[in-house]
């Protein structure tokens, strides 16, 4: 994993005291959360939502994307007020995954280093089952052309 590539989205958050211990620095488990809401954000970005709430049609199928793997290396505590910018970079896009690379930043310096793993996936409206579903190509090429913007190719996108 490598910090010098291009993110193809950044997004910043204030740390929060709920997200620290009694010394003020930032709880580990934190950092998933951040991942996570900069995942949210990049497709608040791009027009989309991770979990569509409201359809016209009730019958029709909803995507969403559930986590398969996450981890995270820690390079540099995190403290109360501290002000992250967590740059958002593809590192695999596959026919039905995405696994995102995430660097977490205070200013210049990396505070950790994360991967996170989603899979794309459609919720029967009925029933409610999660399946995994083959990327839409709306979702590919919009992450395909925040790729091309970004100046940095993933290192295998399958389609």
């Amino acid at each position: 994993m490598s910090a010098s590539s291009s993110p193809i989205f950044t997004w910043e958050r204030r740390v929060e005291f709920a997200e620290t211990d009694a010394a003020g620095i930032v709880h580990f488990s934190s950092f998933f959360v951040y991942m996570e809401q900069a995942e949210h954000a990049l497709f608040r970005h791009c027009g989309w939502t991770i979990f569509p709430q409201q359809r016209s049609d009730p019958r029709a199928s909803l995507y969403t994307w559930p986590r398969v793997h996450c981890s995270c290396d820690y390079k540099a505590p995190a403290f109360f007020e501290d002000i992250l910018s967590i740059d958002v970079s593809i590192e695999r896009m596959g026919t039905k995954s995405m696994t995102y690379r995430h660097v977490i930043r205070r200013g210049p310096q990396i505070i950790a280093l994360g991967l996170v793993t989603s899979v794309c996936s459609k919720v029967d409206p009925v029933n409610h089952q999660i399946s995994s579903s083959v990327i839409p190509e709306e979702y590919r090429t919009k992450f395909q052309s925040l790729i091309d913007a970004s100046g940095t190719a993933p290192s295998n996108i399958s389609h």
